[in-house]
């Protein structure tokens, strides 16, 4: 439950025998290792308020308050109880080890039963839980049975039990019944063991004699259980408004989020990568104007933009203040009703669901609201609402259903849409058009297909199973991201480990129906054939065909190239005349202009510049990619001409406002075309040498932005338009 806390304390046997297994078995020290690491990860990541403490028993030295004498020796109390952090992950990885002495394990269970009840004095914790790990390999006394069972009792310390091997359930009655052909088993349990066994079978029993043995686990059932974060839990919080119905009837409700986005919490800091310390380094934004100067401005003389078309208009915090709704604060309140069928489910939105109860210990609002469920549930009707959160919220229209399950009702809000929100398309119908019409043994495929992929099923009672339970699946991003932010916290420096297989495989297609669904694929396959569409070969022209002579080919080639500055094509006819740079094909309207010669160079340059900064006022990939259009039309052209100094200063100019205009991937789009400055090479009066113009494109280290991106500023551009 959120908001419980609870003590617990972790006691782990790193005694001689721990380090000793099977051929072909792993330690039960490595096992109970990672039962410890991953039972304390779930506790950090859940930010839990819960605290942990760490007993070991079995090591060389002796650090407990109970020692005198000859008693309570080599356990060792390694952390006290407190909330479970990084730190103690690092220490029980590199800490935590195998030692060489035997300690009895009923005196570890005293130690831990005296630091619960020593360290809890004062403290309020709705849990006292004592784990235990160990394979029982060592002596121990059971002089004191009773009495450690009487103050477990007492003291009301739960225990759990984590074992290399299993207990067997039916066995209750004592003699240290467990499953001889399980892993951890061995050759047998030692003398030891089987005395401890029963030992440990008398105090769970005891405890709890229906379902005491219940609380025993083996080590490797506890890693697969634990190898899942525990999610992080969240307090309910209410919600308390006044369900209205027309200007007479209120009823007080309350509200709770039942299904809601959990987004990851995630604080990154800059930090030294020195000494990972965030006050090692210091940041500060320094707003400047885009001239040649650089001129700092204070931030108090900047002002909010918003992008109108290819302008900017000026919205000071004064105007986006008097824009916003206003309104009386939180609502809900019902504009009218509808029936269910008319409400899809397809339309629900937003992120949250909200169940809505009636005012606690309020019976007429109880009596109320009840009356209004039932009511909705008979006629099969839903409330159409108006629903805001606070006044400083935008209202949402939403759909209240009716919910009525045996120990409660309530009502379930839904998000609507608005009519911006909704998409709509249209399609060609599939069953008016006979090329796609399937037949009736595809249909019959098909329909197997479905039904052999069907993920509930009837067990043996007849009561319906699922075989997929997306609800209990996990969040996998959350469960990578918390695996390697703890591989990271306690191995800096080494490489990431892969995905964990049980989140792979809680991911896949459940095993009964990859079997189940094997027969009706193939049968599909059968059904539906694929086959391989050749390429249609490309047309022969007639002197492939009749093989005319090469050269006259290449000289007919050479006169068609003189001519073509001077012939039009019946497109260019039929589309009209030419008379400047337009905006349905800037790039081919700018090439026309350059060959009919009817203005200056400098003028067309101009116009096609003008063309290009109205596109890139649109920042959508298929604006940038009609830029590049024109942006490459321009240097064919430029180097055509031999003049490239009007195209070299405007590609200078336009590099050098990508930052502050955001058009970052619109460069990288240029970058991968290759469309570089014109060099000496290419033409001969050209200013830039191929050095340089192979640079021009290389990518300069991008300054870190904390603040909005200033307004756009084409001055650079302006003058070079004025120049031409």
């Amino acid at each position: 439950m959120a908001g419980s806390k609870s003590a617990l304390v972790l006691c782990m046997d790193v005694g001689f025998s721990t380090s000793n297994s099977a051929p072909g078995e792993a330690p039960p020290f490595e096992l109970a290792k990672k039962i410890v690491q991953k039972f304390v990860q779930r506790q950090v990541f859940a930010e839990t308020k819960d605290e942990v403490a760490l007993v070991l028993f079995g090591t060389d030295s002796t650090q407990n308050p109970l020692h005198q004498d000859d008693q309570y020796q080599h356990i060792t109390i390694y952390r006290h109880l407190m909330v479970a952090g990084f730190e103690l992950l690092e220490e029980i990885e590199k800490q935590v080890i195998p030692e060489s002495q035997h300690a009895d394990w009923l005196d570890a269970l005293v130690v831990c039963m005296d630091l619960l009840q020593t360290e809890t004095d004062g403290k309020k914790f709705d849990r006292l839980n004592i784990v235990f790990l160990t394979d029982l390999n060592s002596p121990a006394s059971a002089d004191n049975v009773d009495a450690i069972i009487e103050n477990l009792k007492k003291a009301g310390i739960t225990l759990q039990f984590f074992l290399p091997f299993p207990v067997k359930d039916h066995d209750k009655e004592g003699g240290g019944g467990v499953d001889e052909d399980s892993p951890g088993t061995g050759k047998g349990l030692s003398r030891e063991q089987k005395n401890s066994l029963d030992i440990m079978k008398h105090i769970m029993l005891n405890l709890d004699e229906d379902e005491g043995l219940e609380e025993v686990y083996t080590f490797r059932n506890a890693i697969e259980q634990l190898s899942m974060f525990k999610r992080i839990e969240r307090r309910p919080m209410a919600w308390p408004c006044q369900l209205t119905i027309g200007s007479s009837l209120s009823i007080r409700i309350v509200g709770y989020k039942a299904v809601t986005e959990e987004k990851l919490k995630k604080i990154w800091f800059t930090v030294d990568a020195q000494t990972n310390q965030k006050d090692d380094v210091k940041r500060e934004t320094v707003y400047c104007l885009d001239d040649d100067n650089e001129t700092e401005v204070q931030k108090d003389d900047t002002i909010q933009g918003f992008r109108y078309g290819s302008d900017i208009v000026p919205f000071s915090k004064v105007d986006q203040d008097q824009m916003k709704y206003k309104h009386d604060g939180k609502c809900f309140a019902v504009l009218g009703f509808a029936k269910q069928s008319m409400v899809r489910h397809h339309q629900f939105m937003g992120n949250q669901v909200l169940k809505i109860f009636a005012g606690r210990d309020d019976e007429h609002a109880g009596v109320a609201l009840s009356a209004v469920i039932r009511a909705l549930d008979e006629l099969k009707m839903v409330a159409i609402v108006r629903y805001a959160y606070d006044r400083r919220c935008n209202p949402q229209i939403g759909a209240a259903f009716p919910y009525i399950k045996q120990d409660y009702q309530c009502l379930m809000y839904f998000q609507m849409p608005f009519a911006e929100d909704l998409r709509q398309f249209t399609f060609p119908s599939l069953e008016n058009n006979k090329k796609f019409t399937p037949s009736d043994t595809q249909l019959s495929a098909v329909d197997s297909l479905i039904d052999s992929m069907m993920l509930v099923e009837e067990d043996e009672n007849g009561e319906k199973k699922d075989l997929f339970k997306p609800h209990h699946i996990p969040n996998p991003a959350f469960q990578r991201h918390f695996q390697c932010l703890h591989h990271r916290g306690v191995s800096p420096g080494t490489p990431l480990p892969p995905i964990e297989p049980w989140l792979k495989a809680a991911l896949e297609l459940p095993e009964v129906i990859s079997e189940r669904c094997q027969v009706p694929l193939e049968e599909m396959k059968k059904k539906f054939p694929l086959t391989e569409v050749e390429k249609k070969k490309k047309l022969k022209t007639s002197a492939q065909i009749f093989g005319k002579d090469a050269d006259e080919l290449d000289a007919k080639k050479v006169k068609g190239d003189e001519e073509e500055e001077e012939e039009y094509n019946l497109a260019d006819i039929a589309e009209g005349s030419v008379t400047s740079v337009g905006s349905v094909d800037p790039a081919r309207d700018f090439c026309t202009l350059i060959k009919k010669k009817s203005l200056p160079f400098g003028e067309v340059c101009q116009q096609l510049t003008h063309r290009i900064e109205q596109l890139l006022s649109n920042k959508n990939t298929q604006y940038y990619m009609k830029s590049i259009s024109c942006i490459q039309a321009f240097r064919e052209q430029s180097v055509k001409l031999g003049n490239a100094d009007l195209y070299n200063s405007y590609l200078q100019s336009l590099k050098r406002s990508i930052p502050n205009r955001g058009l970052e991937v619109f460069w990288d789009l240029l970058v991968q075309d290759a469309l570089t400055l014109i060099s000496k090479d290419e033409v001969e009066g050209s200013t830039v040498s191929k050095s340089e113009a192979n640079q021009f494109l290389v990518a300069e280290e991008k300054k870190e932005e904390t603040a909005a991106p200033p307004a756009e500023d084409a001055g650079d551009v302006d003058d070079l338009l004025d120049m031409m």
